[in-house]
């Protein structure tokens, strides 16, 4: 299972609500959940930040899903 769909799953979220929360397209996000479909720079940090998780744990970096701590609050 990607490391996406087990965030997304863990959150009891839909793939229409991260849609939402983030601004990519459903048909995209489920490309990028299913390998099909590589993720830009910022799909990557907008879906980090919705599923609270960091950017390195979805890009398979570390294997902690915790997210960094911010200094500010990052939108």
């Amino acid at each position: 299972m990607s490391r996406l769909k087990e965030m997304r799953l863990k959150r009891n979220y839909t793939q229409i609500k991260v849609q939402m929360m983030t601004g990519i397209d459903q048909s995209d996000y489920s490309k990028l959940e299913n390998g099909r479909r590589y993720m830009t720079f910022e799909q990557c940090r907008k879906l980090a930040l919705a599923l609270g998780t960091s950017m390195d744990y979805l890009a398979g970096l570390t294997d902690d899903d915790r997210p960094y701590k911010r200094s500010k609050d990052v939108t």
